[in-house]
């Protein structure tokens, strides 16, 4: 029987925070309603299938790599690494391995199991979709989380993404843990406080 899993990342353009990625496997038996890419559901959408997708899935898993990472790889090889931790965590706490994995994109992260990528899979392919919103809402809530502790930056309203809002705020209050140096607009802001 073939096992498709999934895998989606989130959170590769903003200037702050963890990359995110999503691995999960549909259970052909209850299908979900309404899985598409992430970016074209409103919040709530995301919430309740995100709910959904863990109860309803044979497996999942949610990976990540830290902003030290990003700026020791590069955010396209760390978007890699997050996704290997995804499905590493989906084999592990579900016991389970694919025998196909369905990724997101151009690119492949290098693992042992037959893999396809695919240009906007997660708008044709549902166990894609599915992953994308666990890597999308992973991401927005830690993004929500940093909100609670710096909210000044207006991390609710932007999660990140270099917006003239989240520059502004940025020029205004300096730089906190948490942002990716290697990504130009923090890397201007850090040249200028060293100059």
């Amino acid at each position: 029987m073939e096992i498709i899993c999934g895998i989606d990342e989130a959170g590769r353009g903003p200037l702050v925070g963890n990359v995110l990625a999503g691995a999960v496997i549909l259970d052909p038996n209850r299908p979900i309603n309404g899985l598409k890419d992430s970016k074209k559901l409103s919040s709530s959408q995301r919430n309740a299938l995100y709910e959904e997708i863990m109860q309803r899935s044979l497996a999942w898993g949610i990976g990540s790599a830290s902003p030290q990472e990003i700026d020791q790889l590069n955010i396209l090889q760390a978007s890699m690494l997050a996704m290997k931790r995804a499905l590493h965590h989906l084999i592990v706490q579900f016991k389970v391995s694919p025998n196909l994995v369905l990724v997101d994109g151009n690119r492949l992260p290098e693992i042992d199991i037959n893999a396809r990528a695919i240009i906007k899979g997660d708008t044709k392919e549902p166990s894609i979709s599915a992953a994308s919103i666990l890597a999308k809402v992973t991401r927005d809530r830690e993004m929500l989380q940093m909100h609670q502790q710096y909210p000044d930056y207006g991390f609710d309203q932007h999660m990140g993404y270099p917006t003239k809002m989240h520059l502004l705020k940025l020029s205004q209050n300096g730089l906190i843990p948490g942002y990716r140096h290697s990504f130009k607009p923090v890397k201007d802001l850090l040249r200028e406080s060293h100059a």
